[in-house]
């Protein structure tokens, strides 16, 4: 043994690789995959921002990728955080990623916020080429368990 007992030791790295349908209701459904994978183990990923930069995600690829192809969310979890992606069959790149995350976005239009978003609360982001289009991602640490007053406090 490494010294570690049961109770010390990292929870193992898992994944999960869903297919969802290319349509808005894609969204909701992605975002509580999500959650269900980060609260169902020990891995300490904030679920709130990883389902919100999850749906920011899918619904980027709904709406800025055409034809029925579907969307593949595969959520990576490790003892240091997540990763999600979202696949796409798309092969061009999303909007830049790199952009400066205190560029303010026009107001007066309705989109324009979801990467901003993305870079914003990320630990990382990004994207990639994939045999059947791109993949985006992004990144989020493992954030400490806090600590609950017991009883006699």
């Amino acid at each position: 043994m490494n010294g570690l007992t049961l109770h010390e030791r990292p929870a193992p790295p898992a994944s999960w690789r869903v297919a969802l349908p290319h349509s808005t209701a894609a969204v909701p459904v992605a975002r509580a995959l999500v959650r269900s994978a980060l609260t169902e183990g020990e891995h300490g990923a904030d679920c709130d921002t990883a389902e919100l930069l999850t749906a920011e995600l899918v619904a980027n690829a709904v709406e800025h990728t055409a034809g029925p192809a579907p969307i593949e969310l595969v959520v990576r979890l490790g003892p240091t955080g997540c990763q999600v992606e979202v696949h796409d069959p798309d092969p061009e790149p999303p909007g830049d990623l790199a952009h400066a995350a205190d560029e303010v976005p026009d107001v007066w239009q309705e989109g324009g916020r979801g990467l901003l978003l993305i870079r914003a609360l990320s630990s990382s982001c990004g994207h990639r080429p994939t045999e059947s289009g791109k993949a985006v991602w992004f990144r989020l640490p493992a954030v400490p368990p806090q600590r609950r007053p017991g009883p006699a406090e």
